[in-house]
């Protein structure tokens, strides 16, 4: 990430605390929490990489090459559940955002990721912001917590709280928008 250094280590620190509560939703009794928490772990964890300051870590020429050979299998993945789970058509555009920005930073030398050269947001880059900023102001107006939404008041472990993946999910489009500007 090229942005400021102390807006990069947030993020690096959001997205890295992002991709391990979604480690411990992995081990959640309920299905629907198991089933999505792999893929936004994934993608919490190769946020938070990619978002270390460039002034600080520079990856080598391979880096974006794996990374994109990575999230294009998120994206197989993706593909492939979304057959059977339209619910899961944002992990397929998160995935698809990552390996765009892993193929852009990989073709742009270091450099070059400060501007454009004067000729402004390119098309994919700005449709991914408008996906991705309609999905945090969402994801942010879905955040009243499903246990006083239902009336229980049972306790319920941590990685089965409904709200707290929302809560993740909005952290991790807040990421994306944030990478995306900086790109």
């Amino acid at each position: 990430m090229h942005g400021p250094t102390p807006a990069a280590w947030l993020l690096v620190a959001l997205c890295a605390a992002t991709g391990a509560y979604c480690l411990v939703r992995m081990r959640s009794g309920l299905e629907e929490q198991r089933r999505a928490a792999g893929g936004e772990a994934l993608m919490g964890f190769g946020m938070a990489t990619m978002a270390v300051p460039a002034t600080v870590f520079t990856p080598p020429g391979w880096a974006w090459p794996l990374y994109t050979a990575v999230f294009g299998a998120a994206v197989l993945h993706a593909l492939w559940v979304v057959r059977g789970d339209r619910h899961h058509l944002h992990h397929l555009v998160g995935a698809s955002a990552m390996v765009y920005m892993s193929l852009t930073m990989a073709s742009s030398p270091a450099s070059a990721h400060h501007a454009h050269g004067g000729s402004g947001v390119p098309l994919l880059t700005g449709m991914l912001l408008l996906y991705f900023t309609g999905y945090v102001l969402r994801s942010g107006a879905r955040l009243v917590p499903a246990a006083a939404r239902a009336g229980c008041s049972g306790a319920v472990r941590w990685g089965d709280r409904p709200e707290l993946a929302r809560a993740c999910r909005l952290s991790m489009g807040i990421g994306m928008v944030t990478m995306l500007l900086t790109m």
